[in-house]
C-alpha cells in the first residue's frame, strides 16, 4: 500500500514537473515528431484560434484551453477519485486486523512464521474484497502526455511571448503570478487534506506522508514559476484552481451518494 502511494505520488510529481524538466530539451526537439504532431501542434493551434476569437487575448485563451484540458481529463480524475475513496473505506474497516498482523510481523524473526502472517494478511484482503492496486495509477499516466502537450504548446507558440494579460507580460517572469500559482496548489492540498481528515479513512501515517508531499508541490510550483515566462504560471494557477473546484465537487457528490445509499438501506427493512 505504501509502495503504491509512493508510486502514484511520484507520477503526480512527474505530471507537474516533467514539463519543466523537459523545457531545456524542447528547443532541440524536432517539430515533425509524433508527440509534437498529435499533442503539441493541436494545442498550439487552439490557443492561437481562441486568442483571435478573444480579440488577441492570449492570456484568456490559455485559461480557456486549461479549462478544456481539465474537462477532458475529468472523467479519468473522477474515476480514480472514486476508486481511491472506496478502497480507503475498505482499508479503514480491516485496519485493526492488518495492524495486528503487521505488529506480529515486526516481532517475529522466523521466515516460516512471517510467511504465514503474510498469507493471513492476503486472506483478509481477499475475504473483504480489498485490492490496493485497484486504485491504480493508469489515469494519472494517461494525463501526462495531455498536460505535457499543452505545456509544450505554450512554450512553442511565439505569439504568446509578445502579448500581455492584465498587469503582466506573458513572455516575462512575474513574481506575483508565481506566488499565486504556488498559493493555488497549496489551496488544493489544503482542501484535499481537510476532506481526508473529515472522512477518517486514512491512517495517521498516510496523512503525514500526504502532508509532506502536499507542502513540496506548492514550493516546487513557486520555484518553477519564478523562473518561467508568466504564461506558464498562469496555466498552472488556472489548472490548480480548477483542480480544487473539481476536488470539492467530487467530495460533495460522493458524500451525497453515501448519504442516499445509507438512507435507502434504512428504508428497505421497513418496506419488507
Amino acid at each position: 500500500m505504501k509502495r503504491l502511494l509512493t508510486v502514484c505520488t511520484t507520477l503526480f510529481l512527474m505530471m507537474i514537473a516533467s514539463p519543466a524538466l523537459a523545457a531545456s530539451a524542447q528547443t532541440n526537439t524536432s517539430s515533425d515528431g509524433f508527440f509534437h504532431h498529435y499533442f503539441v501542434q493541436p494545442f498550439s493551434e487552439l490557443i492561437i484560434w481562441l486568442a483571435n476569437f478573444f480579440h488577441d487575448d492570449y492570456g484568456l485563451s490559455i485559461m480557456f484551453v486549461t479549462l478544456i484540458v481539465r474537462l477532458l481529463i475529468f472523467p479519468l480524475f473522477a474515476n480514480q477519485f472514486k476508486k481511491q475513496k472506496v478502497m480507503q473505506e475498505k482499508m479503514a474497516l480491516i485496519k485493526p486486523q492488518i495492524d495486528q498482523i503487521q505488529s506480529k510481523l515486526k516481532k517475529t524473526k522466523e521466515p516460516e512464521k512471517q510467511k504465514e502472517l503474510q498469507m493471513d494478511m492476503m486472506k483478509i484482503y481477499k475475504d473483504n474484497n480489498v485490492n490496493p492496486l485497484a486504485m491504480g495509477c493508469l489515469p494519472m499516466l494517461i494525463q501526462i502526455p495531455i498536460v505535457l502537450g499543452f505545456y509544450s504548446a505554450i512554450r512553442s507558440t511565439p505569439e504568446i511571448a509578445t502579448h500581455s494579460f492584465l498587469w503582466f507580460n506573458l513572455g516575462q517572469t512575474d513574481l506575483l503570478v508565481a506566488i499565486l500559482a504556488g498559493a493555488m496548489y497549496f489551496l488544493q492540498f489544503y482542501v484535499t487534506q481537510r476532506y481526508a481528515k473529515q472522512a477518517g479513512t486514512q491512517t495517521e501515517a498516510a496523512l503525514k506522508q500526504a502532508k509532506i508531499m502536499g507542502m513540496i508541490f506548492p514550493i516546487m510550483m513557486l520555484f518553477l514559476s519564478m523562473n518561467a515566462p508568466a504564461a506558464l504560471p498562469l496555466y498552472w494557477m488556472t489548472s490548480g484552481l480548477l483542480l480544487t473546484i473539481q476536488t470539492i465537487i467530487l467530495n460533495v457528490m460522493y458524500q451525497k451518494s453515501k448519504t442516499k445509499a445509507a438512507a435507502n438501506d434504512q428504508v428497505k427493512p421497513a418496506a419488507e
